[in-house]
């Protein structure tokens, strides 16, 4: 049985308004997401698609019992990504 597992989605075009991040406030633009599920919890995080640095999506860590519930996580922020508007993490999984 996993106790981790890893999602990364290049090349999501962050909406209007972006996504928010506790270091550096929001970002736009062309962004990768990356979700690493472990010890109960999806964390997640985002650069600026081939940049080095990356960025704690404000509301991260989220609770998430399994990886099928991190998975959804996952694709949920996205979704808030693509929608922009200051977007955070779901508030659960």
């Amino acid at each position: 049985m996993n106790t981790w597992a890893t999602w990364t989605t290049q090349g999501v075009l962050a909406g209007h308004g972006g996504v928010r991040t506790v270091e550096v406030g929001v970002i736009t633009g062309d962004l990768t997401l990356h979700t690493m599920w472990i010890d109960g919890e999806a964390r997640l995080t985002v650069q600026y698609s081939g940049a080095l640095d990356w960025f704690t999506v404000e509301g991260s860590p989220v609770p998430a019992a399994d990886e099928a519930t991190a998975r959804e996580v996952h694709q949920r922020m996205v979704e808030a990504v693509k929608t922009g508007g200051g977007a955070t993490a779901p508030a659960q999984g």
